[in-house]
């Protein structure tokens, strides 16, 4: 089928969607996430060919990202479930008042209608979207990778076969089958179809949706996430936290991929840190990217090297860090909005006022402190899942959930009112 006519077909369930009930929504997303479970095997030998068809053209963490198991599947099928209980904003009224001369007025929640995602090797975009997509009464049109196909059109299968369980439109849930960059560019100029666009991958995906889309797009980010240990700062406390979010899953946007470590403790803390990052790990050493107050701290020890120019603004989305000295919080500070891309920064400190400086200043869509920058996350926050994490100011910023896929209309009622 042609991208236009999915399109079509989502725009044509539009309606439909808008005006399902909490309890028919709710109905369908456990059934979604039975017909996950209960299709397990087919997801799993469809994965299996996306992991044959990537392997020697992606990395080990990218191919980490693509890799589906029992486990995972699982987790995709309850972050489904946990969509069905969360509360529904959908035609919920903000807030309502009365003017002078006797017009009410009221906000109220709507859906967007369709909203699009365009995403690359992550196959659990899939079910998250698709879930959250449902409950906010939007149909959603997803167009996955080439490298993630086969495996999100066994998950879409399975989803619409959840729907058709409870005689709901299979065409709430839509799968381009186009991989090309060709049904990109349709999405992404398809005024009057697409109500709006998330783009969730790399940079080079985001900026080409920011640059040539012409439907509304929110710009999820990339993550250029730092660390900045404070000379207060509980040394334990702080390895722990970095190498949680460092290490624990690197090919993922809230990894660090920056630590800033405070210049009155940098000759021993640097150190620990390459103990801990380095001889502490027998495998998935990682490398790190040295300034130079930090390489004549560190020297030319094995993992180590001298960071390149925008070795500090990179997104490595692998066992590499980038390590620099500063001089107090305010220097921390001006080098994260300096080099940050707005997604999720940390302070490791005792203080108190420094704290809460580092919260207000810091111009990032979630700030931490003594945390680690991995629990941006939309599952962590108590959303369900999330449908991208958005590093823009208008309109959604953060991990992304249901209300987020709403937007508002004004309801206003008079009495023969004339103006």
């Amino acid at each position: 089928m042609t991208t236009k006519q999915i399109l079509l077909n989502a725009v044509s369930a539009k309606v439909s969607a808008a005006m399902l009930s909490e309890e028919v929504k709710n109905r369908a997303l456990l059934a979604i996430s039975d017909s996950i479970n209960s299709n397990m095997r087919d997801i799993i030998e469809a994965n299996k060919l996306d992991m044959a068809n990537s392997k020697g053209t992606m990395s080990d963490v990218m191919l980490d990202r693509l890799r589906l198991d029992g486990d995972r599947i699982r987790g995709m099928a309850d972050g489904v479930r946990e969509v069905a209980s969360l509360p529904d904003p959908v035609w919920k009224k903000e807030e309502g008042f009365v003017r002078p001369d006797g017009l009410r007025i009221e906000k109220v929640r709507v859906p967007f209608g369709v909203v699009a995602v365009i995403y690359e090797s992550r196959p659990n975009v899939t079910s998250d979207v698709a879930a959250l997509c449902l409950k906010s009464g939007n149909v959603c049109v997803l167009r996955a990778g080439r490298e993630a196909h086969a495996s999100a059109a066994a998950i879409v299968s399975a989803m619409r076969e959840g729907l058709k369980s409870v005689g709901l439109n299979e065409n709430l849930i839509n799968l381009v089958e186009d991989t090309s960059r060709q049904s990109a560019d349709e999405i992404m100029t398809a005024s009057g179809l697409v109500d709006l666009l998330i783009p969730r991958g790399g940079a080079g995906l985001i900026s080409s949706c920011v640059r040539n889309a012409k439907v509304p797009v929110i710009q999820t980010g990339t993550g250029v996430c730092h660390v900045f240990v404070d000379k207060s700062a509980d040394f334990d406390m702080a390895l722990n936290i970095i190498v949680n979010a460092k290490c624990s899953r690197p090919s993922v946007c809230n990894a660090m991929e920056v630590c800033l470590v405070h210049s009155d403790i940098a000759q021993k803390f640097l150190p620990r840190l390459y103990a801990a990052l380095v001889d502490n790990r027998p495998e998935n050493k990682v490398r790190l990217m040295l300034d130079s107050p930090s390489h004549c701290i560190l020297g030319d020890r094995e993992y180590c090297s001298r960071a390149g120019e925008g070795d500090f603004d990179r997104e490595f989305l692998d066992y590499r860090m980038a390590v620099g000295v500063v001089g107090d919080v305010a220097e921390a500070i001006d080098h994260i909005s300096r080099h940050s891309t707005g997604h999720s920064d940390c302070i490791v400190t005792r203080s108190e006022e420094n704290a809460s400086l580092f919260c207000r200043l810091v111009d990032g869509a979630a700030v931490y402190v003594n945390a680690s920058t991995r629990f941006t996350d939309g599952g962590e926050f108590g959303l369900g899942c999330e449908i991208g994490i958005s590093t823009q100011k208008l309109h959604a910023r953060g991990p992304m959930g249901i209300k987020e896929l709403t937007t508002y209309k004004y309801f206003v009622r008079g009495e023969g009112n004339i103006r």
